[in-house]
């Protein structure tokens, strides 16, 4: 069995990683939204945000030739949306006192439970944490929520947010520290 590695996305991953966030969605948000939702989140709630490649704080991972998962953290302010999504905000976030954020996690259907969205996550976190960062936000969509809790995050209460088409759809807003009160990594 080939064993999954992370690693930095690039441009040159930009056609394969959208249809991986596609795949995705469709299969693995099935049991939480309406096919009409996921429809209308892809390409603006959900999908590739190029500024986490241009800031090379999104990551893969390969299974041999294969992208399998990929997911991000940035230290600007936008908090979740593609590229076309309206509400972005490319200001950068202040280490010690903004919270960095978890962005973009998807893994291939056929490589669930695994263990790839950890491995991702530990990999931002760790980030995060050299880059001074001392707490992740993050805004979980339904099937997340067990994942990101599972790795220490605190969920808040759900929130809706406006789709494309008129509908809405369903977030978590989740928090986590980082660091504690010493400086010292958890």
């Amino acid at each position: 069995m080939v064993q999954p590695f992370v690693e930095v996305a690039t441009e040159a991953d930009r056609d394969v990683l959208v249809a991986l966030i596609d795949q995705s969605a469709r299969a693995l948000c099935a049991t939480d939204y309406s096919s009409a939702q996921i429809e209308s989140a892809l390409g603006s709630v959900w999908g590739l945000d190029t500024q986490l490649i241009r800031d090379r704080t999104y990551f893969i991972v390969r299974a041999g030739s294969e992208v399998v998962g990929c997911g991000g953290w940035s230290w600007r302010r936008t908090l979740f949306g593609a590229d076309a999504y309206s509400d972005r905000n490319s200001g950068e976030l202040q280490p010690g006192r903004d919270s960095a954020r978890i962005r973009a996690f998807f893994v291939s259907p056929a490589w669930v439970r695994r263990g790839l969205g950890r491995r991702i996550l530990e990999r931002c976190e760790a980030e995060a944490v050299r880059c001074g960062f001392s707490s992740a936000e993050l805004m979980a969509t339904l099937p997340g929520v067990k994942l990101y809790q599972a790795c220490g995050y605190v969920p808040g209460a759900a929130q809706s947010f406006p789709l494309p088409n008129g509908m809405s759809i369903d977030f978590v807003p989740m928090v986590k520290q980082l660091v504690d009160g010493d400086g010292l990594s958890r």
